[in-house]
């Protein structure tokens, strides 16, 4: 196929593995074309290292460049609708980290403008095709484990600023564990149970301040405003029952955890905040659990797979497994676990989605 002209907002630390994975793993489907940042010199060095034929340091000169079909979107939280909107304004299809916008009433722009001008959208995270979750997905669709009755999911930790360099924004609007890590999360029980119906939820704040241990802000406080503890229910529309926690409020060593139960089985889900594994399976007439090999490609970090797909989709003409549905129903989610706690009462959600098949075993973009 032709490949897909793409042009890269924000060349911060997650910018790397994008352009390493998109002028190498993925180069056969993604021709990167242009790099920008309001920075100028992380432009210019994005540029030389990743051999970049061009380099823009304001978004409109990006969008206006006509040889670009796609824009890839990798700026802070708060900046993911202006730059998606302005990428839709101007012609483009845009995919956009995690998460799709910081409010639903952004999220809902976004998806409306875009199918007005008939443009591809979605976003992070594309961990869900990695070959550790496509197993899991692979398993529970041919009946491994039967109906699925429940799945059990948490993030686990003590937040970011003992190691972050700039950790405020994890505290502010947009921020917290819910909005930071729960997008791994969510995307991931969707793609192995489905669309979620209702959310019922309880959040806190532990610590209104934290303190920054991390250099080079060692010593700064943080006044805390997001919820940093958030645990709730989701009803999906199968009837399997959810758990989640997001927490920057407690102490473990084993931060990841998704379990997916059913009437014939269960399955332990790799961390979805990565692509490999490892995969286990319960059966009904074991007594324990079993590692199952993964089958199919893509263990290592492939951040810039979702990208890829939707090149190819955009090629196709057929809709991107990371597409706006998915994303924006992730972005629902999250919203109606932060009302719901705040109402007191159970939150329905907006809109379901509808699951993109799965990756073919052996398949390579």
């Amino acid at each position: 196929m032709k490949k897909v002209n793409v042009g890269i907002v924000g060349c911060g630390n997650i910018s790397g593995i994008y352009l390493t994975n998109l002028t190498g793993m993925f180069a056969d489907k993604v021709n990167v074309v242009a790099v920008c940042d309001l920075i100028p010199e992380k432009a210019l060095s994005a540029q030389k290292k990743y051999n970049i034929p061009k380099a823009y340091f304001t978004d409109e000169e990006i969008m206006a460049d006509s040889e670009i079909e796609l824009i890839v979107n990798i700026t802070t939280p708060d900046q993911h609708c202006i730059v998606n909107m302005m990428a839709l304004e101007a012609g483009k299809h845009a995919y956009c980290e995690k998460p799709l916008a910081i409010c639903r009433e952004d999220g809902e722009k976004q998806v409306n403008l875009a199918k007005e001008k008939g443009l591809l959208l979605g976003g992070a995270p594309d961990t869900f095709l990695g070959g550790g979750i496509s197993t899991c997905r692979k398993l529970i669709d041919e009946g491994a484990i039967g109906d699925v009755v429940a799945v059990n999911a948490s993030m686990r930790c003590h937040g970011h600023e003992s190691w972050h360099p700039g950790p405020a924004f994890y505290y502010k609007e947009g921020g917290g564990p819910m909005f930071d890590m729960g997008p791994y999360y969510l995307t991931c029980m969707i793609n192995l149970a489905g669309a979620v119906k209702s959310v019922m939820a309880y959040t806190r704040i532990t610590f209104p301040k934290r303190l920054i241990t991390s250099e080079p802000l060692n010593g700064t406080i943080i006044d805390v405003e997001v919820p940093t503890h958030i645990a709730g229910l989701l009803k999906f529309e199968n009837g399997a029952i959810g758990t989640l926690t997001t927490t920057f409020d407690v102490y473990d060593d084993h931060q990841a955890c998704v379990e997916v139960f059913g009437s014939k089985g269960s399955i332990i889900v790799p961390d979805p905040n990565g692509f490999g594994g490892p995969v286990k399976l319960l059966k009904a007439s074991s007594d324990c659990f079993e590692e199952i090999p993964i089958q199919y490609d893509y263990c290592e970090n492939s951040r810039g797979i979702g990208v890829a797909d939707m090149c190819t989709a955009l090629r196709e003409g057929r809709t991107p497994r990371a597409n706006h549905e998915q994303t924006f129903h992730v972005l629902d989610l999250m919203c109606a676990f932060h009302e719901s706690a705040q109402e007191g009462k159970e939150k329905n959600l907006k809109q379901g989605f509808v699951r993109q098949p799965a990756l073919e075993q052996g398949y390579r973009f």
